[in-house]
Parts: structure tokens; C-alpha cells; sequence
């Protein structure tokens, strides 16, 4: 009777370990989810920053004339009535 009790103890003990470390719900899953919760968040906080400098820019062009201003300058080339516009041309030969 003591071996049968025995027996039946050492083999619920090896499904209970073998729970514990495979399959959904184990320890190796558990620290796969911390990872992955981990990278979520500083993935998070990159995009919130992002948004953030985002929002600035909005608010900014929503208030004044010279931050739209500026980016018609920069990335559209436009000059403003009475300026002169120079463009200079580097020599590709003498490098």
C-alpha cells in the first residue's frame, strides 16, 4: 500500500513539474510575456515621445505665421516679395 501511495505521489509530482515548465502558463512563458511587456512598454514611451514633439509642432503652427513660415522656406524653397534669392554651386572639378 506505501509503494502504490508512493508511486502515485512521485507521478503527480512529474505532471505538476511538468506544468510548470512547459506549456502555456509556465515559468519559460511567464518571462516570454515579461520580454515582450518590457519591449511594449519602451516602445510605448519612444512613440509618446514622438507624439508629444508631434503635438508641439501642431500647436506651433496653429499659433503663429512663423513656424509656417519657416517650414515654406526649408522645404519648399519659397522667398518672401522683395527678396533675392542666391543659389550656390559647388565646383564638382576641383574636388
Amino acid at each position: 500500500m506505501y509503494q502504490v501511495l508512493c508511486g502515485i505521489l512521485v507521478i503527480v509530482f512529474c505532471a505538476l513539474q511538468v506544468r510548470l515548465w512547459s506549456g502555456e502558463g509556465s515559468i519559460t512563458h511567464i518571462w516570454a510575456l515579461q520580454d515582450a511587456i518590457e519591449e511594449q512598454s519602451f516602445e510605448n514611451d519612444r512613440l509618446k515621445d514622438r507624439n508629444q514633439v508631434l503635438d508641439a509642432e501642431v500647436q506651433d503652427l496653429k499659433s503663429g505665421l512663423e513656424s509656417i513660415e519657416e517650414r515654406a522656406r526649408s522645404e519648399l524653397g519659397m522667398i518672401k516679395k522683395g527678396e533675392t534669392f542666391y543659389l550656390l554651386v559647388e565646383d564638382s572639378e576641383r574636388k
